[in-house]
């Protein structure tokens, strides 16, 4: 017998997801513990038990559903929350084809060992506080004090968000004392990029996955009049941002080639016509798939920072956000994946992963492994985001013969 996913069944699970949390703007918004959220939760708890798994809900809200067997526990999952006004398969296409996965193992009645679990796990697009917070509890590495002083991107502290749910800080610290011992991660996801798209193979098989730096930053000068205030006088917090900005890109384009710098927030006070600015806040990160590169990129980078807030008479400060450690994927994974690739006759392309996931935080608990489709043109938390479903057939098809050799 050929072991298949059922696409069409995959497909309309994910059409019937993607309409939970749809917004005015055409997209889906449905962050972790939201009304949205928890009528998803709720579809997927049937959907889990339609297909003879047994549910479980731990303290964080990660949703799982298993397939007994002896030993340690082979797991496959991503998450169902999204960013604000997103697209439909970022996450989704993970949870839903390793629901596939399982439910096709059930029906063909093929012979397994070792236990079999799909994962959702809460938050991973960080909507609440920092990103992964449900993988994070998942394997006990949170922090107690930016849980209980933590606000969420809408400013709300978390322990808001919580009333009312059956969720508490307390019971997300200890959510990882209920979980099972893991072998192996599985996760499948949109690239989130263009390259497999661009050179026209369905499979992407991921290599590394880019650790992240993130800060908010401060340059503090001195407000003023801009009518009367010198250029040659002024310590305008705006300027020592926008050369921090342009010298720090230049240079981890020159030094680091390959690494990643990005300014994506910021807030200028007094933020007045008329005004020099005294303060630039800023959201700053930086990823590469190296650690030796990030540590060589935190030491460099804020001294240039420093620099430059000494050249232009204003002073630079920085707090952690998040921090995230870079993951190579194991020898072991690799090559499942390829064999099976190449026995399947999939076309594929071994390629690191800039954007972080899930399985990047269950590396610190088991060998993981992901496998990627493409995205057209590239497009990813969009309402434009899309896939083709042959692709998604073939990367699930691989994602389940991958899961039955792990699991033999």
């Amino acid at each position: 017998m050929k072991l298949q996913i059922n696409v069409d069944r995959l497909r309309t699970n994910l059409e019937d997801l993607g309409r939970i949390g749809r917004d005015p703007n055409d997209g889906i918004t449905r962050p972790s513990f939201s009304r949205a959220d928890f009528e998803a939760r709720v579809w997927l708890k049937n959907k889990i038990q339609d297909a003879g798994l047994a549910y479980r809900l731990d303290g964080a809200g990660n949703i799982f559903g298993r397939k007994d067997g002896s030993g340690r526990t082979v797991m496959v999952g991503s998450h169902i929350d999204t960013v604000i006004n997103a697209g439909m398969f970022d996450g989704s296409v993970g949870v839903l084809a390793g629901l596939e996965c399982l439910r096709t193992i059930e029906e063909s009645g093929v012979k397994i060992s070792r236990p079999l679990e799909l994962a959702a796990f809460t938050d991973e697009e960080g909507n609440l506080v920092g990103d992964f917070l449900g993988s994070r509890a998942f394997i006990g590495c949170l922090d107690k004090e930016l849980l209980e002083k933590g606000r969420t991107q809408i400013g709300r502290p978390l322990k808001e968000i919580l009333k009312g749910t059956d969720f508490t800080i307390d019971g997300i610290l200890e959510a990882h004392t209920t979980a099972p011992d893991l072998d192996a991660y599985l996760e499948l996801h949109i690239e989130q990029g263009p390259v497999l798209d661009t050179e026209d193979i369905p499979v992407g098989i991921v290599t590394s996955i880019a650790g992240k730096h993130y800060r908010w930053c401060s340059f503090s000068g001195t407000a003023g009049h801009a009518g009367t205030t010198p250029l040659e006088l002024r310590r305008d917090a705006f300027l020592g941002l926008a050369d921090f900005a342009l010298k720090s890109t230049q240079h981890v384009a020159t030094h680091h080639y390959g690494s990643m710098v990005t300014v994506g927030k910021v807030q200028v006070l007094p933020g007045a016509f008329s005004i020099v600015p005294g303060q630039a806040d800023f959201s700053y990160e930086f990823r590469s798939h190296a650690k030796e590169t990030l540590e060589a990129l935190e030491r460099e980078l804020f001294s240039l920072a420093d620099d430059i807030a000494a050249t232009r008479g204003l002073s630079f400060a920085s707090k952690i956000i998040d921090l995230t450690e870079p993951v190579s994927i194991p020898p072991r994974i690799m090559d499942i994946l390829k064999i099976e690739c190449e026995r399947l006759g999939y076309p594929y392309l071994p390629l690191p992963s800039g954007a972080g996931h899930d399985a990047q935080i269950l590396a610190a608990k088991a060998d993981v492994g992901m496998i990627f489709i493409p995205s057209p043109d590239g497009v990813s938390h969009s309402p434009q985001e899309t896939i083709r479903w042959e692709d998604l057939e073939k990367g699930a098809n691989l994602l389940l013969h991958a899961l039955v050799i792990l699991a033999e």
